[in-house]
């Protein structure tokens, strides 16, 4: 490979290093004063997302290596000041994939690989999670209340997070909540390691999960990415439902909250009876939704070689599927009002990587 394109991906590495590591020291550093301290408390974030998006991206480039399908190197993207200060990584696939099987492990590879390194990061975090007084080193506000101010960015939960919990936090062990996990560099990358993993392994079109699920069912694969993609715009309908909801519920005579309880309030407070969970959905799957569904097809390429996988690789393919189902985090990230303890603490709250802009779940109306 030529000195200028090796250059070309070194540069975009060291950037987005930089990048995350600047972007991190602000959520790591409770004092911002001290700059070079600040940096130090902020390269463990960046060492780790570094590592995961380095597994997830040599785990594609390794598979299509050795099925002789030439791909780049990864490209890592900065966005300083954004979330984690990267937008990820990619490799761009320059020929022909040839059959299912050179398919599956290219897709599955990355996945895979950053599943296990997040996964490790979850097990270390919560393993040596320290006591409480390590919040109270970043909140020295909160020393002294009840109970711990809910207010800010929340990173939602999903079912691997709560089974590891359950196993490796002992009851009435201190463990921090989910607006206070981005001062833990471990479970906080374990945590949107397998936030990002379960973003790939959608089984929709060409992301990873769409070509897992080609090279599984083949031409199946149409119908079932549709009704993926169906499933994915009524989750992210739900945040929209909880605003319907609090605004039919908002004591106003205008005649436009007069309309709005007409036609909306009868079901939305039926759902609220029967189906309260459905409010939780994050507002964000709804952009992932009209971008795969608008930029991306929905139906996968048929490939030169369609001979179905063999035994092992059907194994691994519906392991993966259940890892999505155990890292899929119906709530996403999102916001909820800040309290006055927090105010002066809270960390920038603009979400923007790997493509998620989610929309902060605040609501416009006050409280019934």
């Amino acid at each position: 490979m030529p000195f200028r394109k090796i250059s070309l991906h070194g540069a975009l590495f060291l950037l987005t290093f930089a990048s995350v590591t600047f972007t991190c020291m602000m959520y790591a550093a409770p004092n911002l004063d001290d700059f070079w301290g600040s940096v130090l408390q902020g390269l463990p974030f960046s060492f780790l997302l570094m590592l995961f998006l380095t597994a997830h991206e040599f785990g594609h480039y390794i598979a299509a290596r050795r099925h002789g399908v030439a791909a780049t190197l990864p490209f890592y993207l900065p966005m300083p000041f954004m979330l984690f200060g990267t937008l990820g990584a990619v490799i761009r696939i320059k020929s022909q994939i040839p059959s299912r099987r050179a398919l599956f492990d290219i897709g599955v590879a990355g996945p895979l690989a950053g599943f296990v390194v997040a996964l490790a990061y979850l097990i270390i975090g919560m393993a040596t999670i320290p006591g409480s007084e390590s919040l109270y080193a970043f909140h020295p506000e909160y020393r002294g209340l009840a109970v711990l101010p809910e207010g800010g960015m929340h990173f939602g939960g999903f079912l691997l997070y709560d089974l590891l919990q359950s196993l490796l936090i002992s009851p009435g062990q201190f463990f921090p909540p989910t607006n206070e996990m981005y001062h833990y560099p471990f479970l906080c990358m374990g945590w949107f390691g397998m936030f990002v993993t379960a973003i790939n392994l959608l089984p929709i079109g060409q992301l990873d999960g769409g070509h897992i699920l080609y090279a599984l069912v083949g031409r199946h694969q149409k119908t079932i990415s549709k009704w993926a993609l169906r499933i994915l715009i009524l989750i992210g309908l739900g945040g929209i439902g909880q605003m319907l909801l609090e605004a039919t519920r908002f004591a106003s005579d205008d005649p436009f909250y007069e309309t709005l309880r007409t036609i909306f309030g009868p079901p939305m407070e039926w759902v609220a009876a029967n189906a309260s969970w459905w409010f939780s959905g994050w507002m964000g799957w709804l952009l992932w939704a009209g971008i795969l569904r608008f930029l991306i097809p929905v139906a996968h390429p048929s490939l030169p070689d369609e001979r179905p996988l063999d035994r092992r690789r059907m194994v691994i393919g519906w392991l993966s599927i259940l890892i999505f189902l155990l890292t899929f985090s119906v709530v996403g990230i999102y916001e909820l009002p800040l309290q006055p303890a927090q105010q002066q603490a809270a960390p920038p709250a603009v979400v923007v990587m790997n493509g998620v802009v989610p929309p902060p779940r605040l609501s416009p109306f006050p409280g019934p």
